[in-house]
């Protein structure tokens, strides 16, 4: 493809109905099931909280989880009111219902002119597009930069005082606007600066107890890029408030970056281009600071950062987004400023316009390429809220999948068993299965490809509790246990995976590949034989290594 040979998602002319079949066809199976519509009508507040696991009447082993639908969301999105973007609501709320999103959140850059002009704006913005995308959950955010550290997605349910409490975090707690960026091992304010961090996490947990906001969720985004989030600080933030800070980016946006002879021979997939510097956790090894399949080394190393915090028996889930800012082969560049204006004295950029060329970008549209699966058991932004908490969520690039549902169970047990962010109990020696319900993609992707799921992987990783080191990033007892080889299977099939329970706690996640790009993991094969692997600098065109991650669902076993 020339640079002048417009894909059809980077035409400006497409529609969102020339466009959208695979999201409005999953709208309507959530009509059918009674899921939508209801919740959305009443509003966030409204929205019940997804129904807790029943207990399986053998004294209190097993588990239960309700039947689910997932919505397909992003929660990284920046528009004009972020100085570094150029897109309008309208454009980015047109372009993700166009690829299917139910639900999206605009994560505008803290900034001076943000938080004094922009996030009001902005809010009248989201209602605006709210009403012309009524089957779209818009939700407004955040992008935090955390004190210390790296950047966050702060997420809000709709309410009378969503603006409020963004602009009061963003002025009382943003690390950039504060000052309070320094985060290196020889600067004498991180200690201030990761309390400080702490401290707002608390924070906003305190204003959803009070009632004055109904919901907030807190995720760490691209949280390797600059290797400035530390172990000890990602774990900090958990502990803070776990109900609040539920996880971070398995895979960052800016995954058009190495698209071959777009940005340069050194460019790397979501521009994970970095070196360690001063302000860099030093225990992270050099290889930290790239993308495996496009996904971040934390999540992508088996028995790597993610293994040691889930190790611990804890939940912290994954997810993956667009992160857009400017979108690779679009033909968009923003508009002149007037007179006298500026960023800071307005709080947004000018409206973009149109060139006809396309523009530099290493982004894709909200749900082009990168998607967050999301169960629920109705449709609204509660239940949206209560599916992230709940860690009932998978994730994939490319369109690789149509659907997937998990489940684990007792053996011997009838009932449907536990899924995704789920916990099932068990006695020692238990027989347990793993139901794993694939369904195949039906339709080409957005680059005209007809995705083929060559393999799932199933990870185990020992739970032994909280860790001493609490800058510990490994986690030795994980490793992937067993391989399907499902290439050329279509439609809906079930994996069924035996699995044992033996003395102690344990959790088992999923992953898989079109197997295009794969090798021996970070931590050699016998963790990891075919995982993922980085691309060659400057050639790494994400259709063609297309991977999906699911979080885990932890067993305890009694007595452990």
């Amino acid at each position: 493809m020339t640079e002048q040979q417009l894909p059809a998602w980077a035409d400006p002319s497409v529609t969102p109905d020339t466009l959208d079949s695979q999201g409005s066809s999953r709208r309507r199976l959530l009509r059918r099931a009674g899921l939508f519509g209801a919740a959305f009508a009443l509003g966030p507040a409204a929205t019940p909280a997804l129904a807790a696991p029943s207990s399986s009447p053998d004294r209190g082993y097993g588990g239960e989880d309700p039947i689910l639908a997932h919505l397909v969301g992003d929660h990284h999105i920046h528009t004009v009111y972020s100085h570094d973007a150029k897109y309008t609501f309208s454009q980015l709320a047109a372009k993700g219902a166009g690829f299917g999103l139910d639900w999206m959140v605009f994560t505008e850059h803290s900034n001076f002119g943000h938080a004094r002009y922009g996030a009001e704006l902005e809010h009248q913005e989201i209602r605006r597009a709210r009403a012309e995308n009524p089957r779209q959950l818009i939700f407004q955010g955040l992008e935090w930069y955390i004190p210390a550290a790296e950047h966050a997605t702060v997420i809000t349910a709709p309410g009378r005082n969503e603006v409020d409490l963004l602009t009061r975090f963003e002025s009382a707690y943003d690390g950039k606007l504060l000052g309070y960026d320094k985060g290196g091992a020889a600067d004498q304010d991180t200690a201030r600066n990761e309390a400080h961090a702490v401290a707002a996490i608390k924070w906003l947990a305190r204003q959803r107890r009070s009632g004055y906001v109904d919901d907030v969720l807190v995720l760490a985004n691209h949280p390797l890029r600059l290797g400035i989030d530390s172990p000890h600080e990602m774990r900090a933030w958990r502990d803070a408030a776990p109900e609040i800070m539920i996880g971070m980016e398995g895979a960052p946006g800016a995954q058009g970056a190495a698209i071959p002879g777009r940005r340069g021979t050194n460019s790397i997939r979501g521009e994970y281009e970095n070196r360690p510097s001063a302000q860099s956790w030093p225990g992270y090894p050099a290889e930290a600071y790239l993308t495996y399949g496009g996904f971040d080394w934390a999540t992508a190393t088996v028995g790597g950062l993610w293994d040691s915090m889930l190790a611990e028996g804890r939940l912290f889930s994954i997810t993956t987004n667009s992160d857009a800012h400017r979108i690779v082969f679009d033909t968009w560049k923003n508009g002149d400023w007037p007179p006298g204006q500026d960023f800071d004295n307005t709080g947004r950029l000018p409206d973009p316009v149109n060139t006809d060329t396309p523009q530099p970008g290493s982004d894709f549209w909200p749900g082009q390429f990168s998607r967050t699966h999301v169960g629920v058991t109705r449709y609204g932004y509660g239940a949206v809220m209560a599916g992230l908490r709940a860690g009932r969520v998978w994730l994939d690039h490319g369109h690789l999948l149509d659907g997937l549902d998990v489940r684990l169970r007792r053996e011997h047990d009838h009932g449907r068993g536990v899924t995704l962010g789920g916990r099932l109990r068990v006695r020692k020696g238990e027989r347990l299965t793993l139901d794993i319900t694939v369904t195949g993609a039906s339709r080409p992707n957005p680059e005209g490809i007809l995705p083929d799921l060559a393999h799932v992987d199933v990870i185990r990783g020992a739970v032994h509790g909280p860790v001493r080191d609490r800058d510990a990033w490994r986690a030795p007892d994980t490793r992937v246990v067993a391989t399907k080889d499902v290439s050329g299977r279509r439609g809906t099939y079930t994996l069924r995976i035996p699995v044992a329970a033996g003395d102690e706690s344990f959790y088992v996640r999923l992953r898989g590949s079109d197997g295009n790009h794969h090798g021996p993991g970070h931590l050699g094969t016998s963790v990891d034989p075919h995982g993922p692997i980085p691309h060659t600098p400057g050639n790494g065109d994400p259709w063609k290594d297309t991977w999906f991650y699911t979080n885990p669902i932890f067993v305890d076993v009694a007595g452990h």
